[in-house]
Protein backbone atom coordinates (compact mmCIF):
# COMPACT_ATOMS: atom_id res chain seq x y z
CA UNK A 1 0.00 0.00 0.00
CA UNK A 2 1.49 3.56 -0.52
CA UNK A 3 2.67 5.58 1.73
CA UNK A 4 0.20 8.21 0.94
CA UNK A 5 -3.14 6.12 -0.12
CA UNK A 6 -6.04 5.44 2.38
CA UNK A 7 -8.70 3.76 1.23
CA UNK A 8 -12.71 2.16 2.27
CA UNK A 9 -12.39 -0.63 1.42
CA UNK A 10 -16.18 -2.16 1.76
CA UNK A 11 -17.35 1.40 0.56
CA UNK A 12 -15.02 0.60 -3.18
CA UNK A 13 -12.98 4.10 -1.96
CA UNK A 14 -9.68 3.75 -3.51
CA UNK A 15 -7.67 6.75 -2.72
CA UNK A 16 -4.04 6.75 -4.38
CA UNK A 17 -2.27 10.02 -3.09
CA UNK A 18 -4.04 12.10 -0.10
CA UNK A 19 -1.06 14.22 0.64
CA UNK A 20 -0.73 15.93 4.49
CA UNK A 21 0.50 19.59 2.87
CA UNK A 22 0.34 21.44 -0.07
CA UNK A 23 2.77 24.21 -1.40
CA UNK A 24 1.45 27.85 -2.43
CA UNK A 25 4.00 30.22 -3.38
CA UNK A 26 6.67 28.12 -2.28
CA UNK A 27 4.76 27.82 1.71
CA UNK A 28 3.72 24.37 2.69
CA UNK A 29 0.91 24.54 4.65
CA UNK A 30 -0.35 21.30 6.54
CA UNK A 31 -3.91 20.18 5.74
CA UNK A 32 -4.91 19.64 9.20
CA UNK A 33 -4.23 23.75 9.56
CA UNK A 34 -6.56 23.96 6.14
CA UNK A 35 -9.20 22.11 7.02
CA UNK A 36 -9.99 23.75 10.78
CA UNK A 37 -9.37 27.32 9.26
CA UNK A 38 -12.56 26.43 6.73
CA UNK A 39 -13.86 24.90 9.94
CA UNK A 40 -13.50 27.85 11.71
CA UNK A 41 -14.94 30.06 8.86
CA UNK A 42 -18.00 27.72 8.21
CA UNK A 43 -18.96 28.34 11.79
CA UNK A 44 -18.48 32.17 11.67
CA UNK A 45 -21.08 31.49 8.57
CA UNK A 46 -23.94 29.69 10.97
CA UNK A 47 -23.28 31.60 13.80
CA UNK A 48 -24.48 34.95 11.81
CA UNK A 49 -27.00 33.07 9.90
CA UNK A 50 -28.55 31.75 12.95
CA UNK A 51 -28.24 35.69 14.66
CA UNK A 52 -29.47 37.19 11.46
CA UNK A 53 -32.67 34.59 11.08
CA UNK A 54 -33.37 35.19 15.12
CA UNK A 55 -32.99 38.78 15.18
CA UNK A 56 -29.87 39.33 16.85
CA UNK A 57 -26.91 41.68 16.53
CA UNK A 58 -24.57 39.80 13.73
CA UNK A 59 -21.95 42.55 14.50
CA UNK A 60 -21.40 41.13 18.09
CA UNK A 61 -20.89 37.82 16.10
CA UNK A 62 -17.72 39.21 14.64
CA UNK A 63 -16.56 41.02 17.41
CA UNK A 64 -16.61 38.23 19.52
CA UNK A 65 -15.31 35.52 16.58
CA UNK A 66 -11.05 36.51 16.65
CA UNK A 67 -11.19 36.28 20.97
CA UNK A 68 -12.85 33.12 20.56
CA UNK A 69 -10.22 31.04 17.82
CA UNK A 70 -7.52 33.01 19.45
CA UNK A 71 -8.40 31.80 23.01
CA UNK A 72 -9.56 28.29 21.60
CA UNK A 73 -6.51 27.12 19.91
CA UNK A 74 -4.89 27.79 22.85
CA UNK A 75 -7.32 26.27 25.13
CA UNK A 76 -7.06 23.41 22.78
CA UNK A 77 -3.42 22.90 22.78
CA UNK A 78 -2.94 23.45 26.46
CA UNK A 79 -5.77 20.92 27.48
CA UNK A 80 -3.69 18.00 25.13
CA UNK A 81 -0.32 18.86 26.17
CA UNK A 82 -1.44 18.58 29.68
CA UNK A 83 -2.97 15.01 29.56
CA UNK A 84 0.35 14.26 27.07
CA UNK A 85 3.09 15.60 29.63
CA UNK A 86 4.93 12.49 29.74
CA UNK A 87 5.44 12.74 25.86
CA UNK A 88 6.21 16.66 26.06
CA UNK A 89 7.88 17.03 28.97
CA UNK A 90 11.02 15.29 27.28
CA UNK A 91 10.12 17.42 24.12
CA UNK A 92 9.51 21.08 25.14
CA UNK A 93 9.99 22.69 21.76
CA UNK A 94 7.44 20.36 20.59
CA UNK A 95 4.70 21.72 22.39
CA UNK A 96 4.67 24.73 20.41
CA UNK A 97 4.50 22.59 16.79
CA UNK A 98 1.20 21.98 15.99
CA UNK A 99 1.92 21.12 12.47
CA UNK A 100 1.93 17.22 13.72
CA UNK A 101 -2.30 17.87 15.34
CA UNK A 102 -2.30 17.85 18.68
CA UNK A 103 -5.53 20.04 19.61
CA UNK A 104 -7.96 18.47 22.20
CA UNK A 105 -11.06 20.23 20.94
CA UNK A 106 -12.60 19.99 24.75
CA UNK A 107 -9.61 22.07 25.98
CA UNK A 108 -10.83 24.85 22.89
CA UNK A 109 -14.10 24.59 23.50
CA UNK A 110 -13.56 25.24 27.27
CA UNK A 111 -11.72 27.87 26.52
CA UNK A 112 -14.18 29.45 24.33
CA UNK A 113 -17.39 29.15 26.63
CA UNK A 114 -14.79 31.12 29.10
CA UNK A 115 -14.05 34.08 27.06
CA UNK A 116 -17.50 34.01 25.47
CA UNK A 117 -18.36 34.56 29.06
CA UNK A 118 -15.78 37.55 29.37
CA UNK A 119 -17.06 39.00 26.47
CA UNK A 120 -20.86 38.92 27.37
CA UNK A 121 -19.65 40.29 30.77
CA UNK A 122 -17.87 43.66 29.26
CA UNK A 123 -20.16 44.64 26.57
CA UNK A 124 -23.57 43.36 28.63
CA UNK A 125 -24.72 40.70 26.64
CA UNK A 126 -26.92 37.55 27.53
CA UNK A 127 -24.40 35.31 27.83
CA UNK A 128 -26.98 32.19 27.41
CA UNK A 129 -28.06 33.82 24.10
CA UNK A 130 -24.76 34.60 22.40
CA UNK A 131 -24.58 30.37 23.62
CA UNK A 132 -27.73 29.58 21.63
CA UNK A 133 -26.44 31.44 18.81
CA UNK A 134 -22.55 30.53 18.38
CA UNK A 135 -23.38 26.67 19.56
CA UNK A 136 -24.62 25.21 15.88
CA UNK A 137 -21.43 27.03 14.56
CA UNK A 138 -19.19 25.41 16.50
CA UNK A 139 -20.55 21.96 16.10
CA UNK A 140 -20.30 22.94 12.52
CA UNK A 141 -16.58 24.21 12.85
CA UNK A 142 -15.78 20.52 15.08
CA UNK A 143 -17.49 18.52 12.00
CA UNK A 144 -15.14 19.89 9.48
CA UNK A 145 -12.62 20.31 11.57
CA UNK A 146 -11.99 16.46 12.16
CA UNK A 147 -11.47 15.51 8.61
CA UNK A 148 -7.88 17.61 9.76
CA UNK A 149 -7.40 14.03 11.23
CA UNK A 150 -8.18 12.62 8.17
CA UNK A 151 -5.11 14.29 6.22
CA UNK A 152 -3.02 13.24 9.30
CA UNK A 153 -4.06 9.60 9.61
CA UNK A 154 -4.55 9.93 12.90
CA UNK A 155 -7.61 9.60 15.74
CA UNK A 156 -8.59 6.68 14.54
CA UNK A 157 -10.37 3.54 16.30
CA UNK A 158 -9.36 -0.17 16.90
CA UNK A 159 -9.28 -2.75 14.29
CA UNK A 160 -12.41 -3.26 12.51
CA UNK A 161 -14.27 -4.73 9.30
CA UNK A 162 -17.32 -2.76 9.41
CA UNK A 163 -18.67 -1.19 6.47
CA UNK A 164 -17.08 2.21 7.44
CA UNK A 165 -13.57 0.20 7.63
CA UNK A 166 -10.77 2.45 6.92
CA UNK A 167 -7.25 1.03 5.44
CA UNK A 168 -3.83 3.39 6.17
CA UNK A 169 -0.38 2.75 5.39
CA UNK A 170 1.39 1.79 8.54
CA UNK A 171 4.03 3.97 7.94
CA UNK A 172 2.08 6.72 7.98
CA UNK A 173 0.83 7.17 11.27
CA UNK A 174 2.30 7.04 14.59
CA UNK A 175 3.19 3.98 15.85
CA UNK A 176 1.76 4.09 19.68
CA UNK A 177 -1.48 4.34 18.01
CA UNK A 178 -1.33 0.76 16.62
CA UNK A 179 -2.28 -1.48 19.29
CA UNK A 180 -1.59 -5.36 19.69
CA UNK A 181 -5.30 -5.97 17.88
CA UNK A 182 -4.52 -3.47 15.06
CA UNK A 183 -1.05 -4.81 14.36
CA UNK A 184 -1.94 -8.65 14.58
CA UNK A 185 -4.77 -7.73 11.54
CA UNK A 186 -1.94 -5.86 9.26
CA UNK A 187 -1.06 -6.56 6.41
CA UNK A 188 0.56 -5.86 3.30
CA UNK A 189 2.00 -2.71 4.70
CA UNK A 190 -1.59 -1.22 5.91
CA UNK A 191 -4.12 -1.30 9.18
CA UNK A 192 -7.49 -1.41 9.19
CA UNK A 193 -9.05 0.74 11.56
CA UNK A 194 -12.62 2.38 12.63
CA UNK A 195 -12.48 6.48 10.97
CA UNK A 196 -13.92 8.06 13.98
CA UNK A 197 -13.15 11.27 12.71
CA UNK A 198 -15.84 10.54 10.41
CA UNK A 199 -18.26 9.01 13.07
CA UNK A 200 -18.00 12.24 14.64
CA UNK A 201 -18.58 14.28 11.96
CA UNK A 202 -21.46 12.94 10.79
CA UNK A 203 -22.61 12.98 14.52
CA UNK A 204 -21.70 16.61 14.97
CA UNK A 205 -24.23 17.26 11.95
CA UNK A 206 -27.55 15.70 13.36
CA UNK A 207 -26.63 17.37 16.82
CA UNK A 208 -26.52 20.46 14.17
CA UNK A 209 -29.77 20.10 12.71
CA UNK A 210 -31.15 19.54 16.07
CA UNK A 211 -30.48 22.11 17.67
CA UNK A 212 -31.92 24.03 14.24
CA UNK A 213 -34.93 22.58 14.23
CA UNK A 214 -34.92 23.20 18.91
CA UNK A 215 -34.17 26.80 18.10
CA UNK A 216 -38.01 27.30 16.18
CA UNK A 217 -39.66 25.96 19.73
CA UNK A 218 -36.96 26.96 22.37
CA UNK A 219 -38.36 28.06 25.53
CA UNK A 220 -35.49 29.94 27.51
CA UNK A 221 -32.09 31.57 26.69
CA UNK A 222 -29.14 28.74 27.22
CA UNK A 223 -31.46 25.63 25.83
CA UNK A 224 -29.63 25.21 22.83
CA UNK A 225 -26.51 25.23 24.71
CA UNK A 226 -28.05 22.76 26.62
CA UNK A 227 -28.24 20.64 23.14
CA UNK A 228 -25.03 20.83 22.33
CA UNK A 229 -23.60 20.15 25.20
CA UNK A 230 -25.37 17.18 25.54
CA UNK A 231 -25.41 15.79 22.18
CA UNK A 232 -21.81 16.20 21.49
CA UNK A 233 -20.86 14.64 24.60
CA UNK A 234 -23.46 11.28 23.89
CA UNK A 235 -21.83 11.30 20.91
CA UNK A 236 -18.29 11.73 22.21
CA UNK A 237 -18.81 9.33 25.02
CA UNK A 238 -19.66 6.30 22.42
CA UNK A 239 -16.74 7.40 19.74
CA UNK A 240 -14.04 8.06 22.00
CA UNK A 241 -14.16 4.31 23.38
CA UNK A 242 -13.36 3.43 19.74
CA UNK A 243 -9.86 5.42 19.92
CA UNK A 244 -6.22 4.23 20.35
CA UNK A 245 -5.05 7.97 21.48
CA UNK A 246 -7.13 8.17 24.19
CA UNK A 247 -5.62 10.92 26.82
CA UNK A 248 -6.10 9.58 30.70
CA UNK A 249 -6.15 11.15 33.59
CA UNK A 250 -2.93 11.03 35.93
CA UNK A 251 -1.63 7.92 37.48
CA UNK A 252 -5.23 6.32 36.01
CA UNK A 253 -6.80 4.76 32.81
CA UNK A 254 -9.67 6.46 33.22
CA UNK A 255 -10.12 8.37 29.56
CA UNK A 256 -10.15 12.30 30.21
CA UNK A 257 -12.61 12.55 27.16
CA UNK A 258 -15.07 9.80 28.04
CA UNK A 259 -15.38 11.55 31.60
CA UNK A 260 -15.95 14.66 30.54
CA UNK A 261 -18.80 13.33 27.74
CA UNK A 262 -20.68 11.87 30.83
CA UNK A 263 -20.38 14.98 32.78
CA UNK A 264 -21.71 17.20 30.08
CA UNK A 265 -24.68 14.54 29.58
CA UNK A 266 -26.11 14.68 32.61
CA UNK A 267 -24.79 18.33 33.37
CA UNK A 268 -27.47 19.06 30.02
CA UNK A 269 -30.29 17.30 31.57
CA UNK A 270 -30.50 18.08 35.23
CA UNK A 271 -29.95 21.61 34.04
CA UNK A 272 -32.37 21.26 31.49
CA UNK A 273 -35.13 19.63 33.90
CA UNK A 274 -34.68 22.20 36.75
CA UNK A 275 -34.98 25.31 34.60
CA UNK A 276 -38.13 23.99 32.95
CA UNK A 277 -39.32 23.14 36.92
CA UNK A 278 -38.46 26.42 37.66
CA UNK A 279 -40.71 27.38 34.91
CA UNK A 280 -43.45 25.80 35.79
CA UNK A 281 -43.29 27.04 39.17
CA UNK A 282 -43.33 30.57 38.27
CA UNK A 283 -45.93 30.34 36.05
CA UNK A 284 -48.02 28.44 38.35
CA UNK A 285 -47.30 30.90 41.17
CA UNK A 286 -48.16 34.13 38.46
CA UNK A 287 -51.15 32.07 38.07
CA UNK A 288 -52.20 32.18 41.49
Amino acid sequence: MSETAIEFPHLGIYLDHVPKSFTVFGFTIAYYGAVIAVGMAAGLWLALRVAKKYGHDSERIWDFFLYGIFFGLIGARIYYVIFAWDYYKNDLPGIFNLRKGGLAIYGGVIAAFITLYIFCKKKKLNYFTMIDICAPGLALGQAIGRWGNFFNREAFGEYTDCLFAMRLPEAAVRPHEITELIASHAADGAIQVHPTFLYECLWNLMVITAMLIIWKFKQFEGEIGLVYLGGYGLGRAWIEGFRTDQLFLAGTRIPVSQLLAAVLVVFSVVTYFYVMRKKKMSSAAGED
